[in-house]
């Protein structure tokens, strides 16, 4: 008898694998170098058993995708075959944005269906009136791009031309898109090339008890330590900026020794703006929030996402109705969800708690045309600093909880755009003063060497983020345009524009909260 450890860690393997066939074949620099990619293996309910290391807003969303996808394929009589995988971006199904395409394999052993590889990757591009897509000024998803239902992209092992054509024709950068979907169809093949050559070597009986056994030891390990928490009930409130008025996120959180349970009653109502965050980015924020307070190697899979019930109510920004853009909900909601749920668990759980983190995935979409009128667009998510934790300071210039990406090397951008940058330091002085100081923001600049389309999704403008227990706030982003005769504009945290030739943009991210007074 094998011992499940032993598959389970190979299954983890597999998805770890397959993030690396993904980011070695990828094309576009966004895949490529910052890595805003994601693998996963599930069984053949679509529960997750294992997980990469990548994205947690993609991570914590598999679970919430691949049950309305497998059961929007189980309502349409679809037929899944050997050799098929599904691709999807449409966020009411998938559990993100539009950006975010996930294709979906079966994994099957003599006919017989074991188990389904997913992955999900960010591209650059997918159509829409804005470079990269992610519009600040959407008022339904309609204005974010293409939107792509579950559609058969390989046939029985053969690639659809019909169905990737079709993509290609939609997006601004059709090589890029092509070229990184391939590399998604690749990643899924090593998936379920290796799940086959694990049941050839253990037996199928084996694999999936053994799947079985990681997916309730995660539970026990989960709930175990989680019994070991004070218990009790705490709320929070926070907001995400939008224009002249901010957008309330409450969460009430209870502990008790059935996990945790997340309620977001009272948060706003859904807005015709592309900050509403789909129920799996909602849940994927709320789940990281709980894992990352987890002290032991607790298996990610589905024995831990089924002790964090979270609720949310229908309409509301944090589960709306479609067609509601949420672009910036998958970037911006999602880190003021964990913000918010952090701020409740600290009245419960001070001694583990940090203050808040930077806040924003601060995300830049550039693109214009070049070379005879062809299309290029550039997306980039800059890091901050993390807030102060019990015993230590923050940590500087880092990507903060949400997003977990590398970030885009100056010489790969500049060498693959019409850009040169200026400036990329930390902003020192940034992080919340207290005992223990927040981690300090970045300061990133650049200059268009062409005319370029601008826009900027980010957060944490008119306030910084905040401080525990007498610790200051850090301070807010802020980002400017220099236009080449010297004119400084200022701008909100929200916007798009027009560059020429020689503008430069300057970007500085929120430094982190601090904890505790100075004295």
């Amino acid at each position: 008898m094998v011992a499940w450890e032993l598959i389970y860690k190979t299954t983890s393997y597999i998805a770890e694998e397959m993030g690396i066939s993904l980011k070695r074949s990828a094309f576009s620099p966004n895949i490529r170098e910052r890595m805003d990619h994601s693998c996963a293996v599930a069984n053949e309910d679509g529960k997750i058993v294992a997980q990469a290391e990548h994205i947690p807003v993609h991570l914590g969303s598999f679970r919430v995708g691949l049950e309305k996808l497998l059961f929007f394929i189980q309502q349409n009589g679809i037929a899944i075959e050997e050799g098929d995988i599904i691709a999807v971006n449409d966020p009411y199904i998938s559990g993100t944005h539009l950006n975010d395409i996930m294709l979906l394999a079966p994994v099957f052993h003599h006919g017989r269906l074991i188990g389904y590889v997913v992955n999900k990757a960010h591209h650059v591009d997918v159509g829409g009136p804005v470079p990269g897509s992610i519009n600040p000024d959407a008022k339904s998803i309609y204005e974010e791009g293409l939107i792509i239902p579950p559609i058969k992209l390989v046939k029985k092992g053969k690639i659809d031309g019909e169905a990737l054509r079709f993509i290609a024709e939609n997006v601004r950068t059709p090589q890029s898109v092509i070229a990184d979907l391939h590399a998604q169809i690749a990643a899924d093949l090593v998936g379920t090339v290796r799940v086959k050559e694990m049941i050839e070597k253990y037996g199928v009986e084996n694999v999936q008890n053994s799947w079985e056994k990681s997916i309730e030891y995660s539970r026990i390990l989960s709930l175990k330590q989680i019994d070991s928490w004070k218990k009790g009930e705490a709320s929070a409130e926070d907001c995400v900026e939008l224009d002249d008025r901010d957008i309330a996120i409450r969460a009430n959180v209870s502990i008790s020794s059935r996990g945790v349970d997340i309620d977001f009653s009272g948060s706003s109502k859904q807005v015709a703006a592309p900050l509403n965050a789909v129920f799996g980015v909602t849940f994927a924020a709320s789940s990281y929030s709980v894992r990352a307070l987890l002290e032991e190697d607790v298996p990610t899979n589905e024995g831990f996402y089924s002790i964090v019930n979270v609720r949310a109510e229908e309409g509301s920004v944090l589960n709306p109705r479609k067609p509601a853009p949420v672009s910036g909900g998958n970037l911006e909601t999602s880190q003021r969800i964990v913000d918010t749920v952090f701020k409740a668990l600290s009245y419960i759980l001070p001694e583990k708690i940090p203050a808040a983190g930077s806040g924003t995935m601060m995300n830049v979409m550039l693109g214009g045309y070049i070379e005879g009128g062809r299309s290029w667009a550039y997306y980039e998510t800059i890091g901050g600093g993390t807030g102060a934790r019990p015993g230590k300071d923050g940590v500087s210039g880092v990507h903060v909880n949400m997003t977990n990406t590398m970030n885009t090397p100056i010489e790969i951008a500049e060498r693959s755009y019409p850009i040169i940058f200026t400036e990329y330091r930390i902003r020192e002085g940034s992080g919340g003063k207290g005992k223990y100081r927040g981690g300090d923001g970045i300061i990133r600049a650049f200059r268009v060497l062409e005319p370029a389309y601008l826009a900027i999704i980010g957060d944490r403008f008119k306030r910084g983020p905040y401080g525990l227990w007498g610790g200051g706030s850090g301070k807010p982003a802020r980002v400017q345009v220099v236009r080449k005769s010297g004119k400084i504009e200022e701008n909100g945290s929200k916007f798009k524009e027009m560059l020429g030739e020689g503008d430069e943009v300057i970007i500085e991210t929120p430094g982190g909260g601090g904890m505790f007074s100075e004295k």
